[in-house]
């Protein structure tokens, strides 16, 4: 076969590590000897001798998702082969999570992850059920963190003297180090939009990062967080 669909741009080539690499913008290779986790149904193609497996949270967890729409529905990838990852051909980005480390995200920014990697469903302080019910989960431990996120996010340092505020609906993650609190500004959603804005940003304060995507959730994908 011929074209430029074969070519060398399009077509994977072996692995050159085992775990998780960028295969392209919009894909995420991980070569599995063990187990790995990724969200349900964001495999796209894998061979070798691999075993999908959906993973429970616990009644906890499911009572969680249920109450706040917040959740993250996980599968066990098991077995030596390779799988291929992807959702609705986002962006693909890695973050390595080192010992110490702490990484809030929002969960419908997670792709796939090492098993050595922990993870919590936490309510962002300051922003409870009476402020929009934020909840993300916390990944601890050690090893790599796939992302999707639309289009190329911005990463924005964050200091005690440079505090950042974000659209709720916009904020992918943030890194430890950080408090949270919401920062109503009723009067700047008015000029924006029209009075029909957002009321309501999450104030980041402290030192370390904080990732926003270049656009808002639509309202019913909002709801998968």
């Amino acid at each position: 076969m011929k074209g430029d669909l074969f070519s060398s741009q399009h077509m994977v080539q072996p692995a050159t590590a085992p775990g998780m690499t960028v295969e392209n913008a919009k894909c995420v290779r991980y070569t599995v000897n063990g187990e790995m986790l990724a969200r349900q149904g964001a495999m796209v193609a894998y061979r070798g001798s691999l075993q999908f497996e959906r993973r429970g949270q616990g009644v906890g967890g499911m009572l969680k998702r249920a109450v706040t729409g917040e959740g993250l529905p996980l599968m066990a990838v098991r077995g030596q082969g390779e799988a291929w990852f992807a959702h609705e051909a986002q962006n693909c980005f890695i973050v390595e999570v080192g010992p110490g480390d702490e990484f809030t995200v929002n969960g419908r920014n997670v792709l796939c992850f090492d098993s050595s990697l922990s993870y919590r469903i936490a309510t962002v302080k300051g922003a409870g059920i009476t402020g929009g019910g934020l909840f993300n989960s916390v990944f601890t431990g050690h090893g790599l963190l796939g992302l999707v996120c639309e289009g190329n996010p911005l990463v924005i340092p964050v200091s005690p003297q440079h505090p950042v505020h974000v659209d709720t609906d916009a904020i992918v993650g943030w890194t430890a180090g950080l408090a949270t609190s919401l920062h109503r500004s009723q009067s700047l959603g008015s000029m924006l939009r029209g009075g029909s804005g957002e009321a309501v940003q999450l104030m980041l304060q402290g030192e370390g990062y904080v990732v926003v995507r270049p656009s808002e959730a639509t309202p019913h994908k909002a709801q998968q967080h």
